[in-house]
């Protein structure tokens, strides 16, 4: 293994074709005589479909077929990127229709249209005529558990999706005996992915009667199996085909438009249909993320030791289940593997309303609960009168650390380096002494949050990951992967791997960027960051099967025992000597050409992987805060991970600031409004949505605490996700520190801002009077 490779910044496989323009998406793909699919979408937020009359869109010249509730050959199904369970009772709900009887919010689907143009599909809809038996409708938690509330989904008592909490030790005992025991009540809004690529597909029946489905998607495996469970079909009469991915962040975690798209193929005799959704149904019918209220209570000793904490949790899953529980769930583990505590109970429930569908999101509950835990902590610190940075180093656990309720243990962890390092950036102690006296209107303030996140999703579901390693006679490999790039960087990272460990040149490991489900190695997709330190493990795997493959041919070339030679910068070299023995290319093309022992050198892996690497970090960050407009401006941020070994540089600080970006629009602007009245979604487009723009976004700094963690490939943990959870909670703990006032509910926007300044008598007389 000549070539250090690893941990180098190289650049990324697909960065010239995407800034060419070269890359091809779902939607630059074309199947002659494509059709134009478009959907009937309910005004109201619940009602029962009583009667659909497509007479008249059907008579339209143009219109190929018109679907309506009702198919006898559809099925319930679920929607969430999970992989299939043999157990019955740890799947999905499975509460989706391709179209609904029952609308459950502003958008459902209700009918569709297949025509020959857009133009006319529009038009179509238009002569739908549907009649309503409007319902109430309830849009919060406590709303949809209130006696007399309507009843979204049959079978769900209250609307309660499910309340399984978890715990150990005993919580009112350590309470009964702590020095000082705290509460604190935390929120935060429903915020929408706003990735760049609007979710698309398009189907058609090919010529074995296999319906073949071309999707911006990340997770192509499952989206098989989905619409094979919703049309009633086997598994394998479904292909499904991922080309590049302009952005998904969770919201392609979901099956969102497929199901629906085969059913339009199939409702003309599979005819070629494209299905593709504008930005303004992106808003009200993809996936947005849960709305979090979280009430928290802490024993803490007198010299700041946590003892014990309970939170409580209820989350707005909006009118299907899609993620369902799994995220509150996910979001209250997490936390368990940074601070000691001697009890914890957790006691989520997750609620159905007539909102939007949330589903997965960057981070999947962690940023909603540490804004909660790392604001808590926050106050805990000031009332005792220590520095947040002690605080959290006193309390920290430590290698070796074994969740009791998991069995999952911390192998490595940089917590304390980070912190440190985040100290010295942002000269944390020069600064609050400095913000200690301050005056006037324009205020400043450094706060911190800390988190921890884990690799994949073991032990709840499992991680199991393919690779495909192929040698051409040239001595380059083909690599396929069944884990999905979805602008994330990974098949960059993962041809690193394969090179270093085949002692080859990167620009010679050919990456198959798209993912078929015919000819791609199984893997459930992507999300819970672990493309790397998951579905590296596979390539890993493969590559090695292939080296040890290429070693063996050479052995019977030279005489020389396999464990005596190694392949270093493209040759085959006795270890000992440094002697060259033969080339690569010449090992190839023997496999592939030698008359009596031709067999291509090639390796077809999976790798189950039974752990999960914690990654840890801190966000440390300086802000501004006008009293008079309530503005509140991020004037400095580092954002510091221990996302163990570094795997490549450049792409690991291009994820850093994608999550700071996502997490500052959170924190200070993001909001998905929805009528109280009506429960229409008042701001479903990216106009009156208010994501932060370039002008918005100051510097955002990476940097990094490398450890090595066993539990992952080559080291490495997750790092795609964790950006996000902590930037909300320090920008929160800052505003506190320049201010005195601390802020319970995300986005600290303005008008909020101001308002509580008012409320906590902040301004003066003298301030309001201008």
């Amino acid at each position: 293994m000549g070539m250090k490779i690893v941990g180098k910044g190289v650049q990324r496989l697909d960065a010239v074709a995407k800034v060419t323009g070269r890359a091809r998406y779902s939607e630059d793909f074309f199947e002659r005589d494509m059709l134009v699919g478009k959907v009937l979408r309910s005004p109201h937020a619940h009602a029962k479909v009583l009667r659909v009359d497509a007479s008249r869109a059907r008579a339209l010249p143009g219109v190929e077929a018109v679907l309506v509730p009702g198919d006898p050959s559809w099925r319930p199904f679920g929607t969430a990127g999970h992989p299939w369970s043999l157990d019955p009772h740890h799947r999905d709900a499975q509460d989706r229709q391709i179209l609904t009887d029952k609308a459950r919010f502003v958008g459902d689907a209700v009918a569709a249209v297949v025509a020959v143009d857009l133009l006319t599909a529009q038009k179509a809809l238009g002569l739908i005529d549907v009649e309503y038996e409007v319902l109430p409708f309830v849009l919060t938690p406590e709303e949809a558990m209130a006696e007399g509330a309507p009843l979204i989904h049959e079978g769900r008592d209250r609307n309660v999706l499910s309340d399984f909490g978890v715990g150990f030790g005993d919580l009112e005992a350590e309470f009964a005996k702590a020095d000082r025991v705290f509460e604190g009540h935390f929120e935060t809004s429903v915020v929408q992915h706003c990735h760049i690529e609007n979710h698309n597909a398009f189907a058609f029946v090919d010529t074995d009667g296999r319906i073949v489905i071309n999707s911006s998607t990340q997770i192509p495996h499952i989206v098989r199996r989905v619409v094979a469970q919703a049309l009633d079909l086997p598994w394998g009469r479904v292909q499904v085909i991922k080309p590049f991915i302009g952005g998904g962040f969770g919201a392609k975690q979901d099956v969102v438009v497929e199901p629906l798209v085969a059913a339009m193929t199939l409702a003309v005799g599979g005819r070629p249909v494209r299905y593709a959704l504008t930005r303004e149904e992106v808003f009200i019918d993809s996936r947005t993320r849960h709305a979090f209220k979280m009430d928290l209570r802490t024993a803490v000793s007198k010299n700041g030791e946590l003892k014990a904490i309970g939170i409580r949790l209820l989350s707005n899953s909006g009118a299907y289940a899609s993620h369902g529980h799994s995220i509150a769930m996910a979001g209250g583990g997490n936390f368990r593997s940074l601070y000691k505590l001697d009890a914890v109970k957790f006691e989520p429930r997750t609620v159905t309303t007539n909102l939007p569908v949330a589903g997965a999101m960057r981070g999947y509950g962690s940023p909603q609960v540490f804004f909660a835990l790392e604001s808590h902590l926050e106050d805990i610190a000031r009332a005792l009168r220590l520095d947040p940075t002690e605080l959290r180093l006193k309390n920290l656990i430590g290698v070796g650390y074994t969740d009791p309720l998991t069995g999952i243990t911390v192998r490595s962890m940089g917590v304390p380096e980070c912190i440190e390092k985040g100290k010295a950036l942002i000269r944390w102690d020069e600064k609050r002494k400095a913000n200690a006296q301050q005056t006037g209107d324009l205020r400043r303030g450094v706060g911190m949050a800390c988190f921890s996140y884990a690799s994949g999703t073991f032990p709840f579901s499992q991680e199991i990951s393919g690779a495909r390693v192929v040698m051409n006679q040239d001595g380059s490999i083909t690599l396929q992967v069944g884990a999905t790039e979805i602008g994330q960087g990974s098949d960059t990272a993962f041809a690193q791997m394969a090179a270093e460990i085949l002692g080859i040149r990167f620009d010679m490991v050919h990456v198959v960027s798209s993912q078929d489900t015919d000819v791609t190695p199984f893997d459930p997709g992507s999300y819970a960051s672990r493309q790397t330190s998951i579905c590296g493990v596979a390539v890993r795997k493969a590559a090695l099967e292939a080296r040890d493959r290429v070693l063996a041919i050479a052995s019977r070339k030279c005489g020389l025992d396999p464990a005596e030679l190694d392949i270093q910068d493209c040759l085959i070299v006795e270890k000992a000597l440094g002697r060259e023995i033969c080339t690569l290319e010449e090992v190839a093309m023997d496999s592939y050409y030698d008359r009596l022992h031709a067999d291509p050198i090639r390796a077809d892996v999976s790798a189950n992987v039974r752990n999960s690497a914690i990654a840890y970090g801190a966000t440390f960050v300086e802000v501004e805060v006008d009293l008079l407009t309530g503005k509140v401006e991020v004037l400095e941020l580092y954002n510091i991970h221990d996302s163990g070994r570094i795997i490549n540089p450049k792409l690991a600080e291009g994820q850093v600031h994608g999550g700071v970006s996502m997490a500052l629009g959170a924190a200070l602007l993001e909001q998905l409004l929805v009528d109280p009245a009506t429960g229409r979604t008042l701001n479903n487009n990216l106009l009156d949505y208010k994501l932060p723009t370039i002008l918005d976004t100051p510097k955002i700094n990476a940097a990094f605490v490398e450890t090595c963690d066993a539990g992952g490939s080559f080291g490495a943990k997750a790092l795609g996700e964790c950006p996000v959870i902590s930037p909300g909670p320090a920008i929160r703990n800052a505003v506190l520190d320049a201010t005195g006032v601390a802020f319970d509910k995300l986005p600290l926007y303005p008008q909020a801002v101001f308002e509580k300044f008012r409320e906590a008598g902040v301004l003066g007389a003298e301030a309001l009077a201008r």
